[in-house]
């Protein structure tokens, strides 16, 4: 049974590896204001680049600009953050496991 158990321990530990090296190279992107301001995020939540239109750069409405790149990072860090919730839940089966992302 011990034995049973540890292969099942090893296989999850292999999975995992696995799973954090396609987040890594897996991206999402946000975006705000219609697709005016856009942030490519990867699985891992490092933001790749933020591309803004430049209708919306040359409006010369800084606040707004701000809030709408603000806006599109943080969709795009909750896309990724779903994403890896997503893959973690069906590698471990719904079941959550402290410690694990």
């Amino acid at each position: 049974m011990n034995q049973k158990l540890i292969r099942q321990a090893q296989e999850l530990q292999k999975q995992m590896l696995k799973l954090q090296q396609e987040l890594e190279t897996a991206v999402v992107e946000g975006s705000a204001g219609g697709g005016a301001v856009k942030a490519v995020v990867t699985g891992k939540l490092k933001v790749q680049s933020v591309t803004i239109s430049p209708e919306v750069a040359s409006g010369g409405d800084v606040d707004m600009l701000q809030d709408l790149v603000t806006a599109a990072i943080n969709d795009g860090l909750e896309k990724a953050q779903g994403l890896a919730a997503q893959r973690m839940s069906a590698l471990t089966g719904g079941l959550k496991i402290p410690g694990l992302m």
